[in-house]
């Protein structure tokens, strides 16, 4: 069984496209539900929100609601590993080497690099260094696997390369690891903005996105509202009609997931589409929202699920964050 890593970050709150491009996956994967919990991991990520302004009783607020959304999607603590990242040391330990490796250059070629700092007169270093971070959150586990959206592939493949140099240069110690990309819904575009993604710390088209705590009329209401695109007939182009076409991307990933060119064939207008859609979005949220409810009302059981599930990651992850220590050429502890 390959060990399987990914992760959430919880700035913001959790999306749509975080359910369809990442968490129900990681819920629906027969392969991820093996007899060792060890063989999937899944993170709140919460040390990469430190790489922006931020308020703290919001982040320790935000943190809970997205692990709580984890155990909602239908993750299994008895069959999986679900944890903070800033629980668990491994992560930081190994940051120090990756950043040893990684290049100046890689870290500014990273696209959510550029488009942040090109939108704020300072940064943080560490919104520049968190690539290598990330690098280590998967490399600390021998994570073969990493099921992601399209826009944190390019994480994945820096990961990749260290993984690579790492081993080249100081003898193998990782595995190297690879994206998964869920066949739709892996990109969630914004309902009112459909060339831009549904981001759940955008702050500007936020009647195009859906949260997965919005009340279900207001989910509905949002994809009533979607923005199509010109003419009227319902086909399955990205480029040219990326509204419709997300509509169909996000049908297909909240049903059966029909690919969403054949569903295009299954409509004669855009009206009939989106109240499908709307109807899909509902069946999804509604139970989902009824699970997070009762683990909400029940917060003890959530500290109890992320301790054990630290302590299961820490044992993981010190084996290989000692053998790295030790490859690099750094004198053990006595």
């Amino acid at each position: 069984m390959m060990r399987i890593f990914s992760g959430v970050k919880p700035t913001g709150h959790p999306t749509l496209g975080n359910l369809l491009g990442a968490m129900q996956r990681w819920a629906r994967i027969d392969q991820f539900r093996s007899d060792d919990p060890g063989d999937a991991l899944f993170c709140v990520v919460d040390l990469h929100a430190l790489t922006v302004p931020h308020e703290p009783a919001a982040l320790r607020e935000r943190t809970r609601e997205v692990a709580t959304l984890l155990l909602a999607t239908g993750l299994d603590p008895e069959r999986c590993t679900v944890f903070c990242q800033s629980h668990v040391a491994a992560h930081t330990r190994l940051t120090w080497i990756m950043e040893s490796v990684v290049g100046d250059g890689e870290l500014r070629r990273m696209v959510q690099y550029k488009e942040k700092s090109a939108r704020q007169e300072s940064v943080s270093t560490a919104l520049l260094t968190y690539p290598a971070l990330m690098a280590a959150d998967i490399l600390a586990y021998g994570a073969e696997e990493v099921p992601v959206g399209d826009d944190q592939r390019q994480h994945v493949e820096l990961a990749r390369d260290l993984a690579v140099r790492f081993n080249t240069r100081y003898g193998e110690v990782f595995p190297v690891p690879r994206a998964v990309r869920p066949p739709a819904g892996a990109r969630v575009m914004n309902l009112q903005v459909p060339t831009d993604k549904m981001g759940k710390s955008d702050d500007t088209a936020v009647q195009g996105i859906i949260y997965l705590l919005d009340p279900p009329d207001s989910a509905r209401r949002k994809v009533m509202r979607a923005v199509t695109d010109g003419g009227r007939e319902v086909v399955y182009d990205p480029e040219a009609k990326p509204g419709v076409a997300n509509l169909l991307d996000i049908l297909s990933a909240c049903g059966d997931g029909t690919e969403p060119a054949e569903l295009a064939t299954r409509y004669a207008s855009y009206g009939a589409l989106k109240s499908d859609v709307a109807d899909a979005v509902v069946a999804v949220l509604e139970p989902l929202q009824a699970r997070y409810r009762e683990f909400a009302d029940d917060p003890a059981t959530i500290d109890k699920i992320l301790r054990a599930g630290a302590d299961r990651a820490s044992a993981l992850a010190d084996p290989y964050v000692s053998a790295a220590y030790d490859a690099i050429g750094l004198l053990p502890p006595r």
